[in-house]
């Protein structure tokens, strides 16, 4: 009953972090969109497609964290990782740059710049937390805990290798020295699997030590 109480406690706290997480993340990016929007419109574009600047460049943020998450160790992650740094870049230097060019003249323009920076940040790391806590944990495989399943499963080599080295014999003719070279043995063992029908497990631990 104990693992079941914290399976369900961990499955809260998830839930409860990922809630936080998608909150300040919309916090950030209606933040960063009004800020990218309202620079796009100073820099001339059309104030009915200016809304769309904002969206480009915070979108790759949010679709490269989430494209890093799921190549994780593969060799293709430097295409999303790249994508993620630049738009990173652009994101936070646009920010900066309309809040230098917004912002009254007895505000500096370095806390003007730093304050603006803060949302395109925490939108990189919050949509990099929020992919990491919705992403399943990986399920363990079943262990075998009886000796007696364990020895089902395992597979026995001493017939195989005696099969092997009927075939070998009776089909290609080879020697035992042959044979035992090729599956790894020593001679004397191979002589004695044609010497006897059948082979115990007994036997086989005899014979490998």
């Amino acid at each position: 009953m104990l693992p079941e109480t914290r399976t369900r406690g961990g499955r809260v706290a998830v839930a409860t972090a990922v809630a936080g997480t998608v909150f300040i993340a919309a916090g950030a990016f209606w933040l960063s969109f009004t800020a990218l929007a309202d620079l796009a419109r100073r820099s001339g574009v059309d104030a009915g497609q200016a809304w769309a600047w904002p969206l480009i460049v915070d979108g790759i943020i949010v679709v490269s964290t989430v494209a890093v998450v799921a190549l994780a160790g593969q060799r293709s992650a430097w295409y999303p990782w790249a994508l993620l740094a630049a738009g990173a870049v652009v994101s936070v230097t646009a920010n900066a740059i309309h809040a230098v060019v917004a912002a009254d003249a007895d505000v500096p323009s370095v806390l003007a710049a730093s304050v603006a920076a803060v949302p395109p940040l925490v939108l990189l790391a919050i949509t990099h937390l929020t992919v990491i806590l919705t992403r399943p944990l990986p399920t363990a495989e079943p262990s075998h805990e009886s000796g007696e399943e364990t020895a089902t499963v395992a597979p026995s080599p001493v017939p195989v290798g005696r099969e092997v080295a009927m075939l070998l014999r009776e089909e290609e003719g080879w020697s035992n020295k042959q044979i035992a070279r090729h599956l790894g043995v020593h001679p004397s063992t191979v002589g004695r699997w044609f010497a006897r029908p059948a082979l115990t497990g007994h036997d086989n631990t005899e014979e490998t030590t």
